[in-house]
């Protein structure tokens, strides 16, 4: 009897247990379907799981080390779903969820709140731990149409450091949906995106994901460059700056920073003057670097020779015009590599003279200048020789733009020139994705001139001490150019420093350029950026782990 009675209790217990689980797969199935295919479609479209996920971008260190610095990193998001919440819901949970946005539209969300048959509106992205636990506590209270879900956004890991480098992902001017802005984020960006999913007839095609981008960026380069460049903007009070670090043989951009700086993971917050990229999108005269262009054309054409002598005055009349030295000072007999130890614009004039105009205006398109680099950076701009172009050209053009003014060149082809002296002549494409293959764009000049020009800027390093590294050859120039007085009418008290050079010598391993903009009272670039380049390039010398090529000490030349 006791036998018959349990196995009656399990039969129906059984069945209980059953009727109970075919009941619960009706009311999910059935009377709840609406909904939780209502939250499906919201999670999948309205989550963007259909995105294809972003290309990770790394930076390279000299060992092949790789650093991601763009990664995608999910955040909390929070939006509501109107069906689920129903009319008599919708309108109390937007009051609840408007004061916790206080940027948002609120007559966007409004409009889409009142929507019932909406099934996902957007409140706010990557929200603070604050909002996201205020969204979770309404969450409960409403039992259902108010969530926080995690979406994968765009994530910078060096913030500062890159930010005119990588750019950011936005959203697009041509489409809807985000893209890539500035930057390689802009450059790369369809390598980077992939191909997006697709949701048709409840059927879910997955997204194929971007492709990954190395750069050749060195991440302890980069770290070292961003640094030094801020405090020396902040030294000086300067409007801005630029450094680069580029392997002359090859092209390769080693780092690339600019002040001011931004940050792409709060992009929104910083004007957009601020994305442009000084290094390839904003041009300047850059004055007396240009010298040593000037005596590798002379040299290369076979017009002068490093020991050629020219008469220096002090001043030199032309077209109605004066022409002085920095110093305000006359050097008599001067040899050509004595122009450029001293930085003579008198004798740089003379020296453009023995070349002739027709072959000078031939070099400086040699070196690049009045064209684009063709670095793979968006916005590139190609600077301007239009003065010593112009049918009829005056003589004063000439003779300015022979020591790097009057004439408009950006950093990079600033640095790529003078990479064509330290690389033995020829002018490289610069580029940043480790992929590309080095491109000899054309060879500017001969090997015997590039070895002569560079023993000149040794010199004039060791002749004025401040950027000697003991134990290295380092050749190098510096360049204080005026800038154009406000209404373009001659030129005013501000200056642009800029300092461009190369070491070891005799076979050099980086070109380093260090750019200063309007720094505080118009000091001249010995005293600014020569030293910031010495700290970069002792940093560089001991980090790539170069031997010592030189036992000369200041003085001995």
């Amino acid at each position: 009897m006791g036998n018959r009675f349990r196995f009656s209790f399990l039969i129906i217990g059984a069945f209980v247990f059953y009727g109970a689980l075919i009941f619960r797969l009706y009311d999910l199935q059935v009377a709840e379907g609406d909904t939780y295919a209502a939250r499906a479609s919201s999670q999948f479209a309205g989550t963007d799981r259909l995105d294809a996920p972003r290309g990770i971008v790394y930076f390279t260190d000299k060992n092949g080390n790789r650093t991601p610095v763009a990664v995608n990193r999910d955040f909390p998001v929070v939006y509501a779903v109107p069906k689920e919440l129903g009319e008599e819901n919708v309108g109390a949970a937007l009051e609840d969820l408007l004061p916790l946005f206080p940027g948002a539209d609120r007559e966007a969300l409004a409009r889409r709140m009142g929507n019932l048959k909406n099934q996902y509106v957007l409140f706010g992205k990557k929200v603070s731990p604050e909002v996201e636990a205020a969204v979770q506590a309404l969450s409960e209270k409403y039992g259902k149409g108010v969530y926080v879900a995690s979406q994968p956004f765009r994530y910078y890991t060096l913030a500062h450091s890159a930010g005119h480098l990588l750019g950011f992902v936005g959203p697009s001017e041509r489409e809807a949906g985000d893209s890539g802005r500035y930057g390689v984020e802009e450059y790369y960006d369809a390598q980077l995106t992939g191909d997006q999913g697709v949701l048709e007839g409840g059927k879910i095609l997955f997204p194929r994901p971007g492709e990954d981008l190395d750069l050749t960026i060195d991440p302890n380069v980069q770290a070292q460059a961003q640094t030094l460049l801020t405090n020396l903007v902040s030294r000086y009070r300067a409007a801005g700056g630029t450094i680069i670090v580029q392997e002359p043989r090859t092209g390769k951009i080693l780092a690339l920073v600019n002040a001011p700086t931004f940050d792409p993971n709060a992009y929104s917050e910083f004007d957009v003057s601020t994305f442009a990229n000084g290094a390839v999108q904003k041009q300047y005269e850059p004055g007396s670097v240009v010298k040593v262009l000037t005596m590798a054309a002379g040299i290369d054409a076979g017009a002068f020779t490093p020991e050629t002598v020219v008469h220096d005055s002090g001043e030199l009349h032309v077209s109605g015009h004066t022409i002085k030295n920095w110093d305000l000072k006359g050097h008599g007999n001067v040899t050509m590599t004595n122009v450029i130890e001293k930085s003579l614009n008198v004798g740089t004039a003379a020296a453009e003279r023995l070349l002739g105009h027709k072959q000078f205006v031939k070099y400086l398109e040699a070196f690049g200048f009045g064209e684009k680099t063709g670095i793979d950076l968006p916005g590139e701009i190609s600077g301007s020789i239009d003065p010593v172009l112009e049918r009829g050209a005056a003589e004063i053009n000439f003779a300015t733009a022979s020591f790097g003014q009057g004439i408009a060149t950006t950093p990079v082809q600033v640095i790529t020139a003078i990479s064509a002296i330290a690389n033995g002549g020829e002018l490289m494409r610069p580029f940043v994705n480790a992929a590309l293959e080095p491109e000899v764009v054309r060879r500017v000049i001969e090997p015997e001139t590039a070895r002569q020009v560079r023993e000149m800027m040794t010199t004039a390093v060791v002749t004025n001490k401040v950027a000697v590294i003991p134990g290295y050859d380092v050749g190098a120039k510096t360049g204080t150019a005026q800038l154009a007085a406000s209404g373009g009418a001659g030129y005013g008290d501000n200056v642009i420093n800029t300092y461009v050079g190369f070491a070891p010598s005799d076979n050099p391993r980086f070109t380093i350029l260090v750019k200063l903009d309007q720094p505080a009272g118009a000091p001249l670039a010995g005293q600014t950026v020569v030293p910031v380049f010495r700290d970069l390039a002792q940093f560089l010398l001991t980090y790539l782990e170069v031997p010592p090529n030189s036992t000369v000490q200041p003085g001995t030349i």
